[in-house]
C-alpha cells in the first residue's frame, strides 16, 4: 500500500534570473518546507529535492536540485508538492489533519451511516465535506462545527448533520 500524500505546497515560478524557485507553502510557516526537503509528485515521484530557502512574503524562495536556471523554475510552475502522511508532525491531543478525514465514515447522530468522507475540499469559502453515499452522487457539507460536530479519529467516524436537519431541529 502506497503512503498518503500531503498537499504542501504548489511552485508559482522562478524567483529572480538565478535559477530560485518561488513555492506557494500550505504549511503554517513557509520555511517548514525546507525540514521536509524532498517534496513529491501527486504520483509519489520525484517533485522538489530542496537545498535551502528562506521565507519571502509568504512564499518560500528556494534552491532546488532539479532546478538551475529561471527557465527551469517557470516551467515548473502550478507543480503540486507533497510529502507523505507519517512525515507530517503528530497532531496534539483533540487535534487532526484534514487528510486524516478521508476514508472516515459519515455518521449521523443516531449513528445510521450516510457514506464515506471522499475528500475535504475548500472552493474559497471554508473547508467542505465531499461525501460519497456509495451509490448515487457525493454530496457536499460545510466542514462547520454545526454540520460536523463530532471527529472520531479513533473510531474513524464524522457525526454529519444536514443544514435543512439543522433548521429542522432548531423550529
Amino acid at each position: 500500500m502506497t503512503s498518503k500524500l500531503v498537499l504542501v505546497g504548489r511552485v508559482a515560478g522562478a524567483f529572480g534570473v538565478k535559477g530560485e524557485v518561488r513555492v506557494t507553502a500550505y504549511t503554517e510557516r513557509p520555511e517548514a518546507l525546507l525540514a521536509y526537503r524532498d517534496l513529491l509528485r501527486q504520483d509519489g515521484s520525484a517533485g522538489l529535492t530542496l537545498l535551502s530557502g528562506r521565507a519571502q512574503k509568504g512564499d518560500l524562495v528556494a534552491r532546488a536540485r532539479q532546478v538551475a536556471t529561471k527557465e527551469e523554475a517557470d516551467a515548473l510552475r502550478g507543480l503540486l508538492l507533497h510529502v507523505p502522511r507519517e512525515a507530517l508532525p503528530e497532531p496534539d491531543e483533540d487535534e487532526y489533519y484534514l487528510t486524516d478525514l478521508i476514508g472516515m465514515a459519515a455518521v449521523t447522530p443516531e449513528g445510521e451511516t450516510l457514506g464515506k468522507v471522499k475528500a475535504v475540499q475548500d472552493f474559497g469559502a471554508g473547508d467542505i465535506l465531499e461525501i460519497d453515499p456509495g451509490r448515487g452522487q457525493t454530496w457536499y457539507l460545510p466542514f462547520t462545527r454545526e454540520c460536523a460536530p463530532e471527529v472520531d479519529i479513533v473510531g474513524g467516524k464524522v457525526t454529519v448533520v444536514r443544514p435543512a436537519e439543522t433548521s429542522e431541529r432548531d423550529s
